[in-house]
């Protein structure tokens, strides 16, 4: 039996509004902007660290993150960096951020706007 079909109507999670969604999206971006790896001054979002940010329709964020290199000093900090970054926005309810390093991260992933930055244009 599914367990989905024994929710009452008006316990269950309503889907997001797209406007939402779009308002969601633009202040989960700004957010990690504000996160910076010690080691290279730009951010971990322009910087191609951020590989899957999740919303639920209940406002639970789950983010998957990786590091420039699997010994970066700040590896144990970075996802509570994050996390906190994330739940500055009104209305999240929780965050949950995971490392992974599959695949490695490489510099195609970072953006223009970071390759302009680093001087590596």
């Amino acid at each position: 039996m599914d367990d989905a079909a024994n929710i009452p109507a008006s316990e269950a999670p309503t889907a997001l509004p797209q406007a939402e969604l779009d308002r969601l999206t633009d202040q989960l971006i700004a957010q990690l902007k504000t996160v910076y790896d010690p080691e290279i001054p730009v951010d971990i979002y322009e910087l191609g660290l951020i590989y899957k940010v999740d919303v639920s329709d209940d406002k639970v964020v789950a983010i998957d993150m990786t590091l420039t290199a699997p010994g970066c000093p700040v590896a144990g900090e970075m996802p509570g960096w994050v996390q906190d970054a994330v739940m500055e926005i009104d209305g999240i309810k929780s965050c949950h951020v995971d490392l992974v390093f599959d695949p490695p991260w490489d510099a195609s992933r970072m953006s223009d706007e970071a390759k302009l930055q680093l001087n590596m244009f």
